[in-house]
């Protein structure tokens, strides 16, 4: 049991490290060649800031455990919903006033009705996979497209310059490009190994381990940025930081299963964790969409609901699979 625990963590620990390496050098690159900043922030930064969750996922259903990486992509989205805006908004009030932000919502909404759509059969075909990737190619378009043409000065795109490495020489952007993927895959490979073992040692599925550890784990680095940027005032960033990866995730993440290991899904996705998800999204979008205009902020009280809320699922978690290792 302490070696995959000591796997887990290193794991953690590593992702995290090399995801930020992989995305400044990424960033970096693109902005030594002349990409406009807005472009990073709507594509590489947000593929960046998924890569994991996308790694994670690509090695366990290699390796023959898709229902980590599903539950990786639905916990990933619960705990950016209910853990990092609730502990964010619990410590720094959000405002809610990019326009971005509220093309964007719709769209996550859209993706997720999609997600759900594919799935309904209970199976993740590998047109399902594709299905779900070409839209995630489409809505990044579309999303650039809209931003380029109508909101050049929107207030998350000045949040997003601020956090590009303008000044890292091309040759430095590079080496960290490199050195981040590398640990990427490795620390990914490492913590599939380490959560599939301690699923097989606790006798509880993938999917589970996938919802826990994997997801909180991987979303760590999420909560960090989005406290970051909301004690630095820049709340239309953290916002922006979950949206992006929650549309990364239902697009990119939960697809990679369907294309490289088509599978059945655990009923509990279907019954428990996608309708949680969708809940949260739908709360999410008419915090944004409806209120945001008013200038109103997604306050205390919200953000400690959604704490509560992740907390009482983390229990139901928890407590669904202790009958099977007692």
């Amino acid at each position: 049991m302490l070696l995959p625990i000591v796997a887990i963590a290193i794991g953690l620990a590593l992702l995290v490290w090399s995801s930020d390496r992989f995305v400044d050098g990424a960033s970096a690159i693109a902005f030594n060649l002349g990409l406009s900043p807005l472009i990073i922030g709507l594509t590489i930064v947000g593929f960046g800031t998924s890569a994991p969750e996308m790694l994670v996922s690509s090695f366990a259903a290699i390796n023959g455990n898709p229902g980590l990486g599903i539950g990786n992509a639905v916990g990933s989205n619960i705990a950016n919903i209910a853990l990092i805006l609730g502990v964010t908004a619990f410590f720094v009030p959000i405002a809610l006033s990019s326009k971005i932000l509220r093309l964007e919502l719709p769209l996550l909404l859209a993706s997720m009705f999609l997600g759900l759509a594919v799935i309904l059969d209970g199976y993740l075909s590998r047109v399902d996979g594709i299905v779900l990737f070409l839209t995630l190619v489409l809505v990044l378009g579309w999303l650039v497209r809209d931003a380029l043409i109508n909101k050049p000065g929107d207030v998350l795109v000045e949040e997003i310059y601020e956090e590009i490495p303008t000044k890292m020489p091309l040759g430095t952007a590079i080496l960290w490009f490199l050195v981040g993927l590398l640990v990427l895959v490795a620390s990914a490979r490492l913590l599939v190994w380490g959560a599939v073992e301690i699923a097989t040692l606790l006798g509880v599925s993938d999917l589970v381990i996938g919802l826990t550890i994997v997801a909180i784990g991987t979303s760590l680095p999420e909560l960090a940025a989005s406290l970051a940027s909301a004690r630095k005032g820049e709340s239309d960033m953290a916002v922006g930081n979950v949206i992006g990866s929650n549309l990364f995730n239902i697009l990119g993440v939960m697809a990679l299963p369907g294309m490289i290991r088509p599978d059945a899904i655990p009923t509990e996705v279907l019954t428990r964790d996608y309708p949680l998800m969708l809940l949260l999204s739908i709360g999410l979008f008419f915090l944004v969409y409806l209120f945001g205009p008013r200038g109103r902020k997604m306050s205390r009280v919200e953000g400690s609901v959604l704490t509560s809320i992740f907390v009482v699922y983390q229990l139901l978690l928890y407590y669904s699979m202790v009958p099977t290792h007692l």
